[in-house]
């Protein structure tokens, strides 16, 4: 069995998009990629265009909420959600790892002064090092046949 990993935030229309996205291009179909928001909001085209930069197209995906996912089990559950909103974000007790990263939203960096792409981007690479960084810690090569382990 594959491990299943879930990347959850408010609407999923971002954040966890783009995450997603990152860790599909990095260990393509050795794990279940899974991301879903409180509720489903539309796709940000800026996180399209800002992936579209890095060679990553996302233009197909759709917005997911997360209600579909409650009662499935899963290895990792990723929050990407800001502290404020961090009270919207379910929680899954079953989850045998959980971590949040505290992405700062688009929205929340716009109030500091930077455009909306501008602060997509910013997020983007936020994320890009944070997936990077959970591959590096939870992939593992196995001894022969290039074979590889989840922990």
């Amino acid at each position: 069995m594959r491990p299943k990993v879930l990347f959850l935030c408010t609407e999923n229309s971002c954040r966890t998009q783009m995450a997603e996205a990152f860790l599909r291009e990095m260990v393509g179909d050795e794990i279940e990629i899974i991301s879903a928001g409180a509720k489903a909001g539309e796709l940000d085209p800026d996180a399209v265009a800002a992936m579209q930069e890095v060679g990553i197209d996302i233009s197909s995906a759709r917005t997911k909420a997360v209600d579909p996912y409650l009662r499935q089990r899963f290895h990792y559950v990723i929050t990407l959600c800001d502290r404020e909103q961090e009270r919207s974000c379910p929680v899954f007790p079953g989850a045998i790892w959980r971590q949040k990263w505290h992405i700062d939203s688009p929205v929340a960096l716009e109030t500091a002064g930077l455009d909306h792409g501008a602060a997509v981007r910013h997020a983007r690479d936020a994320i890009r090092h944070h997936v990077g960084e959970f591959v590096k810690e939870h992939h593992h090569s196995k001894p022969g046949k290039g074979k590889s382990a989840w922990m």
